[in-house]
């Protein structure tokens, strides 16, 4: 049975940068496409990124040119760059495999944006 284990969350000041993790555990070499969900207090869960196999990679619009999305095939374990962060970047965020046709979540990783 394959899992997602993420680390990475924590509480920074605005401006600041956060680096998640993720990785698949117990999915030989079948994962195919990988992503960062979150979800604020009150809001349904949004994509934030993703990112295929072979590395092409979307992002929403609200994060875009301050989060990078990247993966260690041969790890099978996915990476979210968060730079420039806001306080309304403040949200669970989960992780997401697609694994031989199955989706995967992780356990989520809070973030917090405050000063």
């Amino acid at each position: 049975q394959a899992q997602l284990v993420e680390s990475g969350g924590g509480l920074v000041q605005p401006g600041g940068s956060l680096r998640l993790s993720c990785a698949a555990s117990g999915s030989g070499s079948s994962v195919n496409n990988m992503a960062w969900y979150r979800q604020a207090p009150g809001k349904l869960r949004e994509l934030v990124a993703k990112i295929t196999v072979g590395g092409s990679t979307n992002y929403a619009d609200s994060v875009k040119g301050r989060f990078t999305i990247s993966r260690d095939n041969a790890k099978n374990t996915v990476y979210l760059q968060m730079d420039s962060l806001k306080p309304e970047d403040t949200a669970v965020y989960y992780c997401y495999a697609d694994i031989t046709g199955y989706r995967y979540w992780g356990q989520g990783t809070q973030v917090t944006v405050s000063s």
